[in-house]
């Protein structure tokens, strides 16, 4: 199963492949650019809010948290996507997530995502 992420470029450019598998079906793989990579940092008063806040919680889960860890993600992933096009790639492959609590009482939340920026035709 292929796992990919498409993002709209800026301009009226083809979407740029973000994809977590090393290659990418259909395409050729003609230069290796790079490694990229892109973070986001959730600060500590996000936490405190979530904790604090738990009436959205349904099933376990909290949609406010859900949807700042998207919006971290969705950051990290366009900052990747950006450091690839300075470097001319047109893909990103091999992309890793990771989330990692940090700072002084674990109060923070980093996301960041790296990858390999390729051209691929």
């Amino acid at each position: 199963m292929l796992s990919m992420i498409s993002t709209p470029r800026k301009e009226t450019k083809n979407a740029m492949i973000i994809t977590t598998t090393p290659t990418i079906e259909g395409k050729r793989i003609v230069r290796y650019c790079g490694v990229v990579a892109g973070e986001a940092i959730l600060g500590a008063n996000l936490f405190k809010d979530l904790f604090a806040n738990i009436r959205d919680m349904v099933g376990g889960r909290s949609a406010t948290y859900e949807r700042e860890l998207q919006r971290a993600r969705d950051i990290a992933l366009r900052e990747l996507e950006e450091r690839a096009e300075e470097l001319g790639a047109t893909a990103v492959v091999g992309v890793d997530l990771d989330y990692e609590v940090m700072g002084q009482g674990n109060g923070m939340l980093m996301v960041s995502a790296s990858g390999t920026a390729v051209v691929v035709e």
